[in-house]
Formats: C-alpha cells, sequence, structure tokens
C-alpha cells in the first residue's frame, strides 16, 4: 500500500482507504457485524488505515462497528466520521451550531472514543457554507479536544470552493469519478493552493464503473439505485453521479474497450483517480472482505498513459458532459 497527505491534517493515508456506507451488508441488506468486522479487518491487514464513515449509515450500526474494530487494533487507523445528515427535514432553517454539537457527542459515545480525527460535515445545504458560525463552532469543539480537523463532504463544486475559504477546513470529501470529472478543472487547483486533502468518494459511479451492470441487473427495492435516480431521496448526483443508467451503459461499453477484458474495470477506474496528484484517496465501498482485496489491486497498477487519460475523457465528453457536467 502506498500513502499520501492528507492535507493540512498531517496524517499520511492510504491512497485506497475504505468507505462504509454500505459496510456490513449491501445496500438495502441487514446490516451484519460479523461481515463489518471481517471486512474492516481485511482492510487493516492490506495497510488501509483511513476509514470513512456517518452517523447515519446503517442508524449508527456503521459507525459503532468501526469504532469497536479499530479499537481493538494496535496500529494507527484514522478515522472520519459525518454529522449532519440527521436532520429531517434535511433544510437549512433546521440546521443549528449546537444540533451539529450534540451529533458529534453522539458519535464520540456510538464509537467509543475520545477523539475524532476528522468530523465532515454531511452534504449539508449549500446556504451553510455562506455562514461562518457553523464553521467557528468547529473551532470550539477542537480546543475542547472533541475533534482533531473538519472536513466536509459535498455534492457540488460550488460547496467545496466556499468551504476552503475556510481555514479550519482541512478536507473536502467530493464525487470525483470517470462520470464526473469537472472537480478537476478549477476545484482541484484552488484546494492544492491551500493544502486541502481531496477525498474522491462514489469512484465507481455507484457499481456503473465496475462494468459488471447491464440492462438485465435488478437492484433490491431499498437499493438507492431502484429509488433514487432522479434524487427522490436525496441528490441524484449520489445515484450513478447522475448520469442515466443507459447512458452510462454506453459508455461503460466503451470504456472496456479502451482497457480490455484482462483487469476489472473497476481497477482502471480507481487507477485512474490516483492519477491526479491532488487526491489524497480514494475511499470506495465494500461490503464483503472479498472487495477490499480487489479494490487495493488498482494501486498495484502501472501508471496510465496520456493516451489512455485522453481516450477517457474523450469518452465523458461523448457521453457525459452533454447532461450532467454543470449541474455538480
Amino acid at each position: 500500500m502506498k500513502y499520501r497527505n492528507l492535507g493540512k491534517t498531517g496524517f499520511k493515508v492510504s491512497e485506497i482507504s475504505l468507505g462504509t456506507w454500505q459496510l456490513g451488508g449491501r445496500w438495502g441488506e441487514p446490516f451484519s457485524f460479523e461481515i463489518a468486522e471481517k471486512t474492516v479487518n481485511a482492510a487493516l491487514d492490506n495497510g488501509i488505515n483511513f476509514i470513512d464513515t456517518a452517523d447515519v449509515y446503517s442508524d449508527g450500526r456503521s459507525e459503532a462497528a468501526v469504532g469497536k474494530i479499530v479499537r481493538n487494533r494496535k496500529e494507527r487507523v484514522y478515522i472520519a466520521t459525518k454529522c449532519g445528515r440527521r436532520i429531517n427535514p434535511h433544510v437549512m432553517q433546521n440546521f443549528k451550531p449546537e444540533i451539529l454539537s450534540k451529533f458529534v457527542e453522539d458519535s464520540l459515545k456510538n464509537m467509543g472514543l475520545d477523539t475524532i480525527d476528522l468530523i465532515q460535515l454531511h452534504c449539508p445545504p449549500t446556504e451553510i457554507y455562506y455562514r461562518p458560525e457553523y464553521f467557528v463552532m468547529f473551532d470550539k469543539l477542537k480546543q475542547s479536544g472533541k475533534i482533531l480537523n473538519l472536513g466536509v463532504s459535498i455534492e457540488k463544486v460550488e460547496e467545496g470552493l466556499k468551504a476552503i475559504e475556510y481555514p479550519n477546513v482541512t478536507t473536502v470529501q467530493i464525487i470525483f469519478n470517470m462520470f464526473r470529472i469537472r472537480p478537476s478543472e478549477l476545484f482541484f487547483r484552488e484546494a492544492r493552493k491551500k493544502n486541502v486533502g481531496i477525498l474522491a468518494r462514489v469512484p465507481l459511479a455507484s457499481g456503473l464503473l465496475s462494468g459488471k451492470l447491464s440492462r438485465d441487473t435488478i437492484f433490491a427495492p431499498q437499493d438507492h439505485r431502484t429509488f433514487n435516480r432522479e434524487g427522490a431521496a436525496f441528490d441524484r448526483g449520489e445515484t450513478f453521479s447522475g448520469v442515466d443508467y443507459e447512458t452510462g451503459l454506453k459508455a461503460v461499453a466503451e470504456l472496456n474497450k479502451i482497457f480490455g477484458s484482462g483487469i476489472p474495470l473497476s481497477n482502471w477506474a480507481i487507477r485512474w483517480i490516483l492519477m491526479f496528484k491532488e487526491i489524497s484517496c480514494v475511499i470506495p465501498g465494500a461490503s464483503k472482505p472479498e472487495q477490499i482485496l480487489e479494490n487495493i489491486k488498482a494501486a498495484d497498477l502501472k501508471v496510465l498513459p496520456q493516451s489512455k487519460m485522453k481516450a477517457v475523457l474523450s469518452v465523458y465528453e461523448k457521453y457525459i458532459r452533454p447532461s450532467v457536467h454543470q449541474l455538480w
């Protein structure tokens, strides 16, 4: 495993880390602590030292499992969690600094920790980034020893650009993949200037870039890929990166031609992200240990030549840019 600097946090994190949205069971399936334990331990055994979770993942069970497992390990493992999505309705008038502070306390208890390495605002309304009082509140939490660093998880480039205007924002978690290239145009440059770490989330576009989905694929009723294609439950940019499913399949067919069939497209999709030096780490999800082992293979793939990078961009320009580029 290779390691990269996580911006101004001072952490050196595994360039392939672990996202835990579907930890302990696939989307729509019951949570299993036994599976979660095996998955997280497989990650740590293979050099992953950064885990991203959230208080809303599996109603807190993901967060609790990560905390319990990491407490039983000897090596230094960095835990990032998130707060804010528990606010319902998820609208600006319901956001209060004191509520977010209470969520941080809840996460500490849930994980059995005294301090959170990285707390992240979890895709709050865009207006939050224009309200300094929320960011001041996190400085107070840091002074009290509850957190070490503040980050944000965002939907839009605009939100990232506003967030990094606050000196205490150390990281930005943003959707970045072969179907969501826009962040690399301006945001990466501005984040680099301010030494802000970038976490690439949804690296496989909800599985589209695994190369394994087809028109015949059936998702479980509780799977967001079934019910959120138009953003019925949350921002539709989270599901297939906002790309129309049929269009995405056409683009994947082109990518499969570019990369061939010897190595899974999912590995190349992760390796493509790591080609960007501004990226601190990629956080693909995993619901079982085998997926951990598959994901980390991407780190050992050869550097992509410019011809391949240009070919991926051409697929994006043809199939993806016209419908989604300016939305996020």
